[in-house]
């Protein structure tokens, strides 16, 4: 059982090995409870994502990753208390169905890597309530295969990052050397449940499948461009990629080139070479993204300007 886990937290690649449960923290700085700093209706994902309505997501407080650069750093920062986000199931699972409610039909948790018992415990008492909503798992890539086999047949639609190919990159900008081949061990395994086949409904929400993401840095043109050729050649060319040119700096930072937006020549050359791979099933954002995407999670709704 994945909850025994948090006696001896290894449920990500981190392998803490605190008791949660007494209320030891291991890197993600959370015991046992459930911590949940935001659910509301999310319009801004891939478009079989958000589906035409919109997605229910809810966001995880702190992370198994600190990127620097993270755009959701109001939640994703371990340092900052999570007490104030601690939500009983009950409250949880109610604010759920009121969203379900409405008429939206896919439930995303964000940054699930390091409460996945918590996530579990979420869909096991909407299942006992008659709701069934199609499960997105929307992590940054840094998962433990193990962990993942043990969502298979609950998970419906993977949606995993994957950030780097350069271990000293990914050493400096989300403390985690191992990254580059923990993420492809982890997308390999969510590969093999899901394969390349996005499944789709009428109405246009995806009901089965996988899609990477991949956001491109600025200055770390190299990098992307090493990722998109992982994926094409040590997984398959067929999957859906979702190209992403959202980075903007949430502060500043000694690396100079993170204080910029990317450049158009570099955004260019990356999709140049995507369309080279031959991975052309997904979504590029436009250019200009940066503008967009900007989430202020001290607000109830934190997607709306």
């Amino acid at each position: 059982m994945l909850s025994d886990r948090l006696k001896y937290c290894t449920l990500c690649p981190r392998l803490c090995g605190v008791d949660r449960t007494k209320g030891e923290r291991g890197y993600c700085g959370l015991d046992d409870k459930i911590y949940i700093s935001s659910i509301c209706i999310h319009k801004g994902e891939e478009p079989p994502v958000s589906g035409p309505h919109g997605i229910c997501n809810v966001f995880f407080a702190h992370c198994n990753l600190q990127c620097v650069y993270c755009q959701n750093f109001q939640i994703s920062d371990n340092k900052f208390a999570a007490d104030r986000y601690e939500m009983t199931l009950e409250a949880a699972v109610g604010k759920i169905i009121a969203i379900l409610d409405s008429g939206i039909p896919a439930l995303g948790f964000v940054s699930p890597s390091h409460q996945i018992p918590q996530m579990l415990s979420i869909i096991d008492e909407l299942h006992k309530r008659s709701y069934k909503p199609t499960i997105v798992y929307n992590s940054n890539g840094y998962d433990k295969v193990e962990t993942l086999k043990e969502l298979e047949g609950i998970v419906d639609v993977y949606l995993p990052d994957f950030k780097y190919s350069d271990p000293v990159l990914s050493k400096e900008l989300s403390d985690a050397p191992d990254y580059p081949d923990t993420s492809l061990k982890a997308v390999k395994e969510m590969y093999r449940q899901k394969g390349s086949l996005l499944i789709t409904n009428d109405s246009g929400y995806a009901e089965s499948g996988l899609i990477i993401r991949h956001l491109i840095l600025p200055g770390e043109v190299e990098n992307s461009l090493a990722v998109l050729k992982t994926i094409a050649e040590d997984i398959s060319p067929g999957i859906n990629i979702s190209l992403m040119s959202q980075y903007w700096a949430p502060k500043h930072f000694e690396r100079e080139a993170l204080n910029d937006k990317i450049k158009e020549p570099d955004y260019q050359s990356v999709t140049d070479e995507m369309n080279r791979l031959g991975l052309d099933k997904g979504w590029l954002q436009e250019f200009d993204s940066h503008n967009n995407y900007r989430p202020d999670f001290n607000k109830e709704h934190p997607f709306e300007s």
